[in-house]
């Protein structure tokens, strides 16, 4: 039987605590809500089994929400924001929290590239090839230990077949056009199957030239200016904000009636500028300066990267006593990147790496059922060049989890803990390892039909990175000498948080608030001196508290006389401080509140949204306050069946205000403004 189009069958996005988003009808979102597998969790729950916040995109919400990168697919997530440097670079920020601190998994293991070690490195993970990206709040150490504090991104993109293939041959294709960078992408992705054999393979390929934005790019502080800055630089374009990015995969599966073994390479390449991050160069020119004179020249800067991956996963049922399921994955990569300034190579980064992951699931034990693991990962990391900023490093790191679940009348109790342990041999400097210890309890109490609450509490460790104990020298993304400190110690995250979520015929939603107190929090502090003519840094630790809140509901009106409407709302904040008077942190998110109508009718489907982001003045010292701004988007797509195939065309319209956004999470948002008024279209092919 040929299969329906796909974005017609499946509900929109699922979250907790929102819970789905655009059902047909409470009944059809109470199956789909069950029937969600949260990958990243060892025990598979479905996802209202798993008491930690988490929210799931699938299915038409994420064909909608799919972006260049990671940050800016998963921006209207409520708690998720985009450290953006440029259209190449965009990692999530969770909760205020970012870099070492958010985990970003392929498949439920690390990326493996070196965006942690600095801004303007981009992860290696392309989000058009995503089936579904989950997205765990707050600390989730337990599950994937390596210091999640802040959360963890899940992009499950299915590479590796774990069950046998539902047709002998289907596949999935997309291209599209942006007019705001003269933008080009295409991607495929195809299934082969037969008996007890899944061959899967999938490319991409995306090239944009320099993106329009309104206005001018630079912002320079003016006293007498009210807005405390003024515009500077060419109008209409932001220089040096190309991007071609490129790559593929091939996966192959052995099914079996007990268990799957499979292994998949992949391919990530990508060229990209870094707008407002020249680097300036001194040259004698005899026929303009005087003797002795030098000139300074500025060359713009791209980033060069290559990844390969190699990736085995499989899976066994029963496969002794008292254990239901155990599931081993392992991956190996080869990642390296050139930062090129002008045509000569500035730095070279090399990351050599494995990581692998034992779950198995037991059998219930007095009503509790659960999982254990263990993971253990080497990495062999180098810099050479100009921005070599922190010195060679070996790292390996081992930990062991455990995490219990049970029903008590009411009650959903979760139970957790897992132990940590790091050791860091650099070239230079001394070695040091470090160990951490989690715990967490949650519960979920439900009140009524379709109405529970949840609290949880978190104790989480992260051991400080490389780039925190050994950094030495200038670097230019962060326009600092960063200085490290070998004697940082863990860094320990006691985190409580409630919530409630409802589900209703007329309305689905939920709220949660969180208070997160780390001691020993690790951060870059200015020290007041410089160096090399830039200011020094110093990493260094405080206590610290981050607070906030996230909302998220719909409001389904049904189906009327032009077809079905829900209306959609979030709003989110968070504020992250130093104890004492230590003041606010750098690069808190600005608070938002959000809109979006809803309505599909037969083949048609619409929306129409805008995301305000308030003004954010809570800033930390020597850091530049950052104005409001309010982003419309729309979306308009019509399905239509072919023998053989589904199509679905678009269209698609963002920043539809072409107003001038600087988000404050970005270390270039004085320099670099997001694109502006961007119309798009495009078609998607189901066979």
């Amino acid at each position: 039987m040929r299969r329906r189009l796909l974005p017609l069958l499946i509900a929109q996005t699922l979250s907790l605590p929102a819970f789905a988003q655009a059902p047909a009808t409470p009944h059809d979102e109470e199956h789909e809500f069950e029937a969600i597998i949260v990958e990243a969790d060892p025990l598979r729950g479905a996802l209202n089994d798993v008491a930690q916040p988490i929210s799931v995109l699938r299915g038409e919400a994420l064909e909608q929400r799919k972006a260049a990168t990671l940050g800016e697919t998963l921006s209207m997530t409520p708690g998720v924001q985009s450290a953006s440097f440029g259209p190449g670079v965009g990692r999530p920020v969770i909760r205020g929290l970012d870099g070492a601190r958010v985990q970003v998994l392929a498949d439920s293991l690390p990326a493996q590239d070196v965006s942690t070690v600095s801004v303007d490195h981009g992860t290696t993970i392309e989000p058009f090839l995503a089936e579904q990206i989950e997205v765990l709040r707050g600390p989730a150490t337990l599950l994937h230990g390596a210091g999640a504090v802040g959360g963890v991104v899940n992009v499950v993109d299915g590479r590796i077949a774990e069950a046998a293939a539902a047709e002998p041959f289907s596949g999935r294709a997309q291209f599209g056009y942006d007019n705001v960078s003269d933008g080009l992408f295409g991607m495929a992705k195809v299934e082969l199957g037969g008996d007890g054999f899944v061959l899967r393979a999938d490319a991409f390929h995306r090239d944009a030239d320099d993106y329009e934005i309104p206005g001018k790019a630079e912002l320079e502080e003016d006293h007498d200016d009210d807005h405390g800055a003024e515009h500077e630089g060419e109008e209409g374009i932001l220089e040096n904000s190309s991007l071609r990015t490129r790559g593929g995969a091939i996966g192959a599966s052995l099914i079996g009636d007990g268990g799957f073994l499979g292994l998949a390479i992949s391919s990530f390449r990508s060229n990209y500028g870094l707008p407002g991050h020249a680097h300036e160069h001194e040259h004698e020119d005899e026929g303009a300066l005087k003797d002795g004179e030098e000139e300074e020249e500025e060359e713009i800067v791209r980033l060069d990267l290559e990844q390969t991956r190699i990736e085995l996963k499989g899976g066994l049922d029963n496969p002794w006593s008292g254990a239901e399921q155990l599931r081993v994955r392992l991956a190996r990569t080869d990642y390296e990147h050139v930062e090129l300034e002008g045509d000569e190579v500035g730095t070279l980064f090399e990351n050599q790496e494995w990581t692998s992951r034992i779950d198995v699931i037991h059998e219930e034990i007095a009503g509790w059922r659960g999982a254990y693991g263990f993971s253990f990962g080497q990495r062999d990391f180098s810099a050479a060049g100009e921005e070599a900023f922190v010195p060679p490093s070996d790292a390996t790191q081992w930990g062991v989890f455990l995490v219990e679940r049970k029903r008590f009348d009411a009650w959903r109790v979760e139970l957790g803990a897992r132990y940590d342990h790091q050791e860091i041999d650099p070239a230079v400097g001394r070695s040091r390892d470090h160990d951490g210890f989690s715990l967490s309890a949650a519960g979920i109490l439900e009140l009524s039909e379709g109405v529970e609450a949840s609290i949880g509490f978190d104790r989480a460790a992260r051991a400080p990175t490389a780039e925190e104990l050994y950094s030495d020298g200038p670097h230019a993304a962060t326009q600092s000498f960063e200085i490290g400190d070998d004697s940082l110690d863990t860094e320990i995250a006691n985190q409580i948080e409630i919530g409630i979520r409802t589900r209703g015929e007329f309305f689905s939603g939920g709220a949660h608030a969180y208070y997160n107190r780390f001691d020993d929090f690790i951060f870059l502090a200015d020290s007041g001196l410089e160096e090399d003519e830039l200011p020094v840094r110093q990493w260094t630790q405080a206590d610290a508290r981050f607070t906030g809140f996230e909302l998220e509901g719909t409001l389904h009106f049904g189906e009327t006389a032009i077809g079905h409407i829900d209306l959609h709302g979030f709003a989110d904040h968070v504020r992250g401080r130093l104890t004492g008077d230590g003041g606010d942190l750098p690069r808190i998110p600005q608070d938002r509140i959000g809109v979006e109508l809803r309505w599909h009718a037969g083949p048609w489907r619409a929306s129409l949204g805008g995301t305000h982001h308030f003004e954010q003045d809570d800033t930390a010292e020597f850091e530049t306050e950052t104005d409001s701004y309010t982003l419309w988007n729309t979306q308009l797509s019509y399905a239509l069946a072919l023998d053989g195939a589904d199509l679905e065309f678009y269209l698609k319209g963002e920043n539809l205000g072409d107003e001038e956004a600087r988000p404050h999470t970005s270390l270039l948002k004085d320099r670099v403004p997001l694109p502006g008024r961007n119309v798009g279209a495009g078609v998607r092919v189901y066979f």
